[in-house]
């Protein structure tokens, strides 16, 4: 069972997005918040396996919130997948940079988000199609998020783990990859995990950042 704690400050968007988790056999909301302090709270007390945070909450906002659950420093992160009616570039940066793993448009279809939360509880990172291609393109022309450079991290992967790199940039998931290299899913799995420390990273979504930032992979073409 999949652990989620829910935290929005619009009750009717909080309750619906309850019983939307509640209604799927492996999703349980642990809890729920109103404002950002008690999501932080609550996060930090009942350890559920996803956060789900919207941006605007009163106290602290869902970024702020981020960044202490699953921030570069913390040692013990909680994934979090921000769920907003604001599609801001400024907020979608903020996220990223947060170390969120996820990021949709509350206008999503019911079976997107609940997928997103498993992909995201499963240590896979997701973000809102209708923003990917924008994102990718303005975040790394004008953030500098990763300290690894592009000759280190050449240098630091296998060249396994670079066929991994480049098939999670095309968006693929850890089932895709182990299909298309032909191998099991948890050596997958176990790349991965040897790949993002050396990246400097702690999520499959930052490691396509990452790709992308240090041009290990071409920008998606404008339109």
């Amino acid at each position: 069972m999949i652990r989620v704690l829910i935290a929005d400050d619009q009750p009717l968007v909080r309750a619906g997005l309850t019983a939307l988790v509640n209604l799927e056999p492996d999703l349980e909301v642990v809890g729920e918040a109103g404002d950002g302090v008690t999501a932080l709270a609550m996060a930090q007390d009942l350890r559920p396996d996803i956060a789900c945070l919207d941006i605007r909450m009163p106290g602290l906002d869902g970024i702020a919130v981020a960044r202490r659950l699953c921030g570069p420093d913390v040692e013990a992160p909680i994934p979090v997948l921000v769920l907003t009616t604001f599609d801001l570039d400024d907020y979608v940066f903020g996220a990223l940079e947060a170390g969120v793993s996820g990021f949709l448009l509350k206008d999503a279809e019911p079976e997107t988000i609940t997928t997103a939360i498993r992909q995201v509880a499963a240590g896979n990172g997701t973000i809102d199609q209708t923003l990917t291609r924008r994102i990718l393109r303005e975040f790394v022309q004008r953030r500098s998020l990763q300290p690894v450079s592009t000759s280190r991290g050449n240098g630091v992967l296998t060249s396994r783990e670079q066929e991994i790199l480049l098939l999670l940039a095309q968006g693929m998931s850890n089932d895709e990859i182990a299909r298309t290299l032909v191998v099991e899913l948890s050596t997958v799995k176990s790349h991965l995990a040897r790949m993002l420390p050396k990246l400097g990273v702690r999520s499959r979504l930052q490691a396509v950042v990452w790709a992308y930032q240090n041009r290990f992979v071409d920008l998606p073409e404008s339109r």
